[in-house]
């Protein structure tokens, strides 16, 4: 049952100001509106709550994070429902994110049990060595209460129990979560679920704050905190951008994690799109249009050698996406902001290959354009990202030009390539350039899955994420969250942390 209100350290509490959902079906509903004076309760708690959640036990917290986990499940038709009437996503997308959801959940549960996250390390004391040595020993603590922002296009694995509170979470550190307007039902019901969880397992209860949106001021007073000591955050560039600068000019400057956006380029290496035009061609297509293409990781640009094969391609291309009808994008706002990128990518002599103009509503179609390398070397904006199902095929008149386009890549998420056998001696070149541009490094698949395990990395230079040492999926996001304390001839029992004392 949708209550329309914030959960601010344990109570439910609303306000005279209210905004309604726009769901892409059904009902609306009505909910309170987030403020500056939220904002201070929450962050107070949070830091409150960090004096016992800091120092509890890995296991203690792993029973949290399973709890919160089972509490999602319990609700997971009601999630799904509202889900699919805000976002318009279908029930087998939300299922499937919500499965994601609790799964990263346990993963990070089991993940701090073992303890190796926390890096301890220990050199005894040499008192006969000249000079002396003191005992000294180091590990990792959590560095206080976190703010997290929903993301429009991740109602649940990038929202209020994602991976940016899980893994806040598992380090120790308490949260402050904004929730998206997009999804503002969804976002409740998974609060209800940490609620519950919260009292079950006798946690602190401002150990997770929930605040609506509804008013900038409260992304703003809340990155602008001095208890908040870090920020997670998945969004636009220009959004994400303003935050970071937020949290730089602040009297104590803060880490702002920041996954901002990304094109996710191709190179597809002469052998690879010879043999196999429409085993790649599909798998493009597929993987541009997956979820509308609303998702950080969508192939937004394939680069190939001008040829009679790269026409191949582009027919190949072209021909299945004209079948794929219109789909409902994830906000007004998202699906303007598409239209707009579809158009200026018209502007800037990118050849339009369908002429399936988009309706002037919340559905999109599928676009493909298509220009030549010295046109993208010279135009900075075809580089930019159009977020939905939009596709850019770049025509380079050689080996030494798809080169030349790698080096000039912005930071990305990811970096795909396409090569067969023969095509080694041209991939083995760009390997070294798009290690220096890309968290994750593809060959001969497609970036949409981002699989959550030990050995992800979703990040990468400006602008994919303003932290290039840093990932936002897999174990290591907890990383982000933690700082080495070293601790010098301090005597064991006046240390309250269980693998530093032993």
């Amino acid at each position: 049952m949708i209550k329309g209100k914030h959960l601010v350290a344990g109570k439910w509490v609303g306000g005279d100001s209210l905004f309604e959902s726009s769901p892409a079906t059904g009902p609306s509903h009505k909910f309170s509106v987030g403020n500056t004076e939220l904002v201070n309760k929450a962050a107070e708690e949070a830091e409150e709550a960090f004096l016992s959640y800091g120092y509890s036990k890995p296991n203690e917290r792993a029973s949290f994070l399973n709890k919160i986990a089972e509490e999602i499940e319990k609700r997971g038709k009601e999630i799904t429902e509202i889900g699919s009437q805000e976002t318009g996503l279908p029930s087998q997308r939300l299922e499937g994110e919500r499965a994601r959801t609790v799964g990263q959940l346990i993963l990070f549960a089991k993940h701090i049990q073992n303890g190796d996250y926390l890096d301890f390390r220990h050199d005894i004391a040499l008192p006969d060595r000249n000079p002396p040595r003191p005992e000294i020993k180091l590990i990792q603590r959590p560095i206080g209460p976190i703010a997290v922002f929903g993301a429009s296009n991740f109602p649940l694995a990038f929202s209020v129990a994602g991976g940016d509170t899980a893994s806040a979470l598992a380090a120790g550190c308490t949260v402050v979560v904004k929730g998206h307007s997009a999804h503002p039902g969804t976002s409740e019901i998974v609060a209800q679920a940490i609620d519950d969880s919260i009292k079950k397992c006798n946690i602190h209860p401002g150990t997770i704050s929930v605040i609506q949106g509804g008013n900038r001021d409260v992304g703003q007073s809340l990155v602008q905190h001095p208890l908040i000591k870090a920020v997670g955050f998945t969004g636009s560039l220009t959004g994400g951008k303003a935050l970071f600068d937020l949290c730089a000019s602040r009297e104590e400057p803060i880490p702002f994690f920041g996954e901002l956006g990304s094109v996710n380029p191709m190179f597809i290496l002469p052998k690879a799109i010879s043999n196999r035009t429409k085993e790649i061609a599909s798998g493009w297509v597929g993987s541009l249009t997956l979820g509308v293409g609303q998702f950080c990781t969508n192939p937004g640009i394939a680069i190939v050698l001008d040829d009679e094969n790269a026409e191949n391609f582009i027919k190949e291309v072209t021909t299945l996406i004209s079948e794929i009808d219109p789909q409902i994008m994830l906000t007004d706002g998202i699906s303007k902001a598409y239209r707009s990128g579809c158009d200026r990518m018209s502007s800037l002599n990118a050849i339009k290959c369908l002429e399936n103009d988009n309706e002037n509503s919340r559905k999109a179609l599928p676009q493909l354009f298509v220009t030549n390398g010295e046109n993208w070397l010279s135009q900075k904006e075809l580089s930019e990202e159009v977020f939905g199902p939009s596709g850019l095929v770049v025509k380079v008149a050689d080996f030494d030009e798809m080169e030349l386009i790698a080096k000039k890549m912005l930071g990305q998420l990811t970096c795909t390539i396409h090569l067969d056998g023969e095509d080694q001696h041209k991939a083995k070149k760009l390997i070294p350039i798009l290690e220096r541009k890309a968290g994750r490094i593809i060959a001969n698949g497609f970036p949409t899955g981002v699989e959550v395990c030990d050995s992800m990395v979703h990040g990468g230079p400006y602008p994919a994420s303003t932290n290039f040492g840093a990932t936002s999926v897999g174990t290591m996001s907890i990383r982000r969250f933690l700082r080495p304390v070293c601790y010098q001839n301090i005597p064991n029992s006046l240390l309250n942390h269980d693998l530093i004392s032993n």
